[in-house]
């Protein structure tokens, strides 16, 4: 993959490739041609990068945009990014499928210890009255993997074509995000003591409800399972932040590495637990967190769980998440709710 950079009047001294790609400064910097920056590099196995540019003037100011000379643009947390495409490319089909009418019911439910209520959103098919037990689904980051993964719009196309049956989705907000997700117990506790109780009072659910979420959210996830048995009937888990030292030393500045670091050893090391059940992971092969993830279906798989990573070309961003809900959430769901 070549990228190019017009520099005609010479106004940066120099140009660096600002994506999540393990790149030392050397394999990621610009080498002036002419009137233009030039990069080549080899993209380890991927459909999508997702990328800025890093312009640096002869003062040492930086500033980092999106690549002129590229018009595909992916959609993020912090804001849009250029992105390449790689030849075969396709974006999933329910994203344009036929999709059953849904609607949205805001809530608010207290999280005693927390300080301060659990926010979100409960998607449901328009013809199904709050009376009517159906399956769950609860999302952590769940108003981020509606707006910029489609999630209730691939919840509401599976339904459609019946390959799921109809359920509803619970889209937590995240909250004080890098707090509560952080492997925090006050947080684990809050969520199977007052919010999957509260989500139950305000609609019928149909079983024990399938958790899911990404990075910190994945993480969070799986350890209010490990603390309270019997809360959810399976995990999809997406890119989880599973730190460990081996692998993570880059993070140690996340004021909550150390936390994180005990409680993923805690479950690692542990000989079994008490319910295992199925855990569907994603990551993507080239993300710094393709090395824990590894580790962690391993730990998980050892403990009698169900567990399987799935390796997706993609990197840590939501729309590589998006693009892995089917097949690997289908598989899951459908397993989990199938009659």
């Amino acid at each position: 993959m070549t990228f190019r950079l017009a520099d005609p009047e010479s106004r940066y001294a120099a140009v660096r490739l600002s994506s999540d790609l393990p790149l030392s400064d050397e394999e990621r910097s610009f080498t002036r041609a002419g009137d233009e920056w030039v990069l080549e590099i080899d993209l380890p196995h991927l459909a999508r990068l997702e990328y800025e540019l890093q312009l640096i003037d002869a003062d040492g100011a930086s500033e980092h945009v999106l690549d002129p000379a590229n018009p595909h643009r992916a959609p993020g947390a912090f804001g849009e990014k250029s992105v390449v495409l790689a030849p075969g490319y396709e974006a999933p089909a329910w994203l344009s499928a036929p999709a059953v009418e849904g609607a949205y019911f805001e809530f608010a439910i207290r999280g005693r210890g927390l300080g301060a209520a659990v926010h979100g959103w409960l998607w449901s098919p328009v013809d199904a009255p709050p009376e009517q037990p159906l399956p769950l689904l609860v999302a952590h980051d769940g108003p981020e993997y509606d707006k910029l993964a489609g999630l209730t719009r691939y919840a509401a196309a599976q339904i459609a074509a019946g390959t799921l049956p109809p359920h509803r989705v619970a889209l937590l907000d995240p909250g004080m995000r890098n707090e509560w997700y952080s492997a925090s117990a006050l947080y684990s506790r809050a969520l199977y003591v007052d919010v999957i109780p509260g989500l139950k009072q305000a609609v019928a659910v149909a079983g024990r409800p399938v958790g899911m979420g990404a990075s910190l959210g994945a993480l969070a996830m799986l350890v209010a399972q490990r603390r309270a048995p019997g809360t959810f009937a399976g995990l999809f888990l997406q890119s989880g932040s599973f730190f460990v030292p081996r692998f993570d030393s880059q993070e140690s500045a996340f004021p909550r590495y150390g936390r994180i670091v005990r409680v993923v050893r805690r479950i690692l090391r542990a000989p079994e637990h008490p319910e295992p059940l199925p855990v569907a992971l994603t990551c993507g092969t080239a993300e710094e967190n393709v090395f824990n993830n590894r580790v962690m279906a391993r730990a998980l798989a050892g403990q009698g769980y169900d567990a399987r990573l799935d390796e997706v070309p993609d990197m840590h961003n939501y729309t590589g998440w998006r693009d892995a809900f089917d097949p690997h959430l289908t598989r899951l769901l459908a397993r989990m709710w199938s009659p």
